[in-house]
């Protein structure tokens, strides 16, 4: 991590992620890159839907290959920051001469080869089916669908282990401890995603949430009752419930359970995730 001198107070505990011996080029595949506008939390007809998002810096969109259609093995080139996510990404050369950016896993060097086969070694960075994973392998950018792309395990330092197979399916054991059933044809990438610093960097200041396009949060309770669920009362006081609602009087916050009770998917769920720091660890 880097820090810096406290030439002023939000500077003294501002910390960033040291890319020195990391990436190895501040410039984008060119051919690689376009213009993008983000949605800053508007749906279609202009209105917010997700609040607290707007504003940030101006982006460059990369694209980046989360699928697994090209069964070439692969060259990385380069290894690259992306503003989009927290990941790294790297610029792969393929044998047959093509180029296309994808997510890096740790310890994966420029000059490193990535294969994309049924039979790939158990190497890092390398792709295959879940069905070919070795028991107790750590994986990332799963697919959820066979042949829909990689969607599970792709934030910074995030890791997927493989814990069982039966009847068609893997078993795996998400970041969140949640266990999961996937099809054991959906393929995945051997390793875990790179910049595992990324989690102990310090904003340091507003200014810096604003960069990133993050508006200030207010809380419920300097609301009035009109306005929030946990609004109102004399000075500052509790939220007076028993259960902590979110604006709309859903449950919402300290391990409380929002999920639909008949969701498509809840056959696939082994165990649920474990609410809090403790169970996470598990």
């Amino acid at each position: 991590m880097k820090s810096y001198k406290p030439y002023t107070k939000s500077r003294r505990h501002m910390t960033t992620v040291t890319f020195k011996g990391k990436v190895t080029t501040n410039k984008p595949h060119k051919a690689l890159t376009s213009g993008h506008k983000r949605d800053v939390g508007r749906n279609n007809a202009g209105r917010i839907s997700v609040r607290h998002k707007g504003g940030g810096h101006k982006r460059l969109q990369r694209d980046v290959d989360f699928g697994y259609k090209k069964m070439v093995p692969a060259r990385v080139e380069t290894i690259e920051y992306d503003p989009n996510r927290s990941g790294f990404i790297g610029l792969l050369l393929y044998r047959d001469g093509e180029r296309r950016y994808a997510l890096l896993p740790q310890s994966v060097k420029v000059g490193a080869t990535i294969d994309t086969a049924e039979n790939a070694l158990a190497n890092p960075g390398n792709r295959m089916p879940l069905k070919n994973v070795p028991i107790g392998s750590f994986v990332y950018n799963v697919e959820l669908k066979p042949g829909n792309g990689g969607k599970l395990g792709r934030a910074a330092g995030t890791h997927i282990e493989v814990i069982a197979r039966d009847q068609g399916y893997a078993d795996l054991k998400m970041p969140s401890s949640e266990v999961r059933k996937v099809l054991e044809t959906c393929w995945a990438t051997l390793g875990e995603v790179s910049n595992d610093e990324h989690h102990l960097r310090t904003i340091g200041k507003a200014g810096r949430s604003r960069w990133l396009g993050i508006r200030p949060t207010v809380r419920g309770t300097a609301m009035n009752p009109v306005d929030h669920p946990h609004g109102g009362g004399e000075g500052r006081s509790g939220r007076g419930l028993r259960r902590a609602k979110s604006m709309w009087g859903k449950p919402t916050g300290k391990g409380q359970k929002t999920r639909r009770p008949k969701k498509y998917s809840n056959y696939l769920i082994v165990s649920r995730r474990k609410v809090g720091k403790r169970g996470q660890q598990q």
